[in-house]
């Protein structure tokens, strides 16, 4: 009972970190194609710190929000 109980939340677990990311990945897409510049010149050849601190604040809220959705 114990270890049919625990492997269902843990196989929930992993679905639901799979569609987070999936989620995740998508708004990445979507951002790359909205965005007017090129992310990968601005990181690697411009060495833009104040984008990827941006961006990685933009992630992380986004993570916040895909978190707080598929928890309930």
């Amino acid at each position: 009972m114990f270890t049919t109980q625990l492997l269902h939340q843990l196989l929930m677990a992993a679905v639901f970190c799979a569609l987070g990311l999936v989620i995740l990945g998508l708004v990445w897409l979507v951002l790359m194609r909205v965005l007017p510049f090129s992310l990968r010149k601005e990181f690697e050849d411009d060495q833009n710190t104040a984008l990827g601190i941006v961006l990685g604040c933009l992630i992380l809220g986004i993570s916040i929000i895909i978190a707080a959705a598929i928890h309930g």
